[in-house]
């Protein structure tokens, strides 16, 4: 109904991070760690990438412990966050979005390999990919892990160059010298 108040509080906060400023995204929840479910997680320029609305608040509690893991994580000290999330997706999508999360820190796998570990036809290649590719929980659902077959960095929300950043950051490719 038009000029009807959202039901349910929507809360955000920001991060500075190496890739730019972070944006984080929950809605309350009574089940959640601090009253909050992470629900994205967003760069700058991000394709599909949210943005803060007037009626959300900031508070930066309900995020105090998934950004002492992003900065663990940018610190090298994390592999593997370990956080509840509260994402929308349709069902094919969390199923993917879910399988992200068993791809090792530090590797890469193909978007052939990712189909075929969830029992996909090689013809759902393309869905597998639009899935991959509306993951609201960037990093910490770590689809920059997901790459062409033939090694190339194919596609990321925030950008090739980010994507390459991070698997960079995580050793699963050398550093470019200029």
């Amino acid at each position: 109904m038009p000029g009807t108040a959202p039901t349910t509080a929507t809360r955000y906060t920001t991060l500075d991070s190496p890739l730019g400023e972070l944006l984080l995204v929950g809605e309350e929840s009574p089940t959640a760690p601090g009253g909050t479910a992470l629900a994205s997680l967003s760069m700058p320029d991000q394709r599909g990438a949210a943005a803060v609305q007037p009626h959300w608040r900031r508070d930066p509690y309900p995020f105090a412990e998934a950004v002492r893991q992003l900065r663990a994580y940018f610190a090298g000290d994390r592999t593997r966050f370990e956080l509840g999330f509260r994402t929308t997706g349709t069902e094919f999508q969390e199923r993917v979005w879910r399988a992200l999360e068993a791809i090792p820190y530090g590797t890469t796998t193909t978007y052939g390999r990712l189909a075929e570990s969830l029992d996909m036809p090689r013809s759902d290649v393309r869905a597998l990919g639009a899935a991959i590719g509306a993951n609201p929980l960037l990093i910490l659902r770590p689809c920059h892990r997901v790459i062409g077959a033939d090694g190339t960095m194919r596609g990321y929300a925030a950008g090739v160059a980010r994507k390459t950043a991070l698997l960079t950051h995580e050793g699963a490719l050398q550093p470019t010298l200029i």
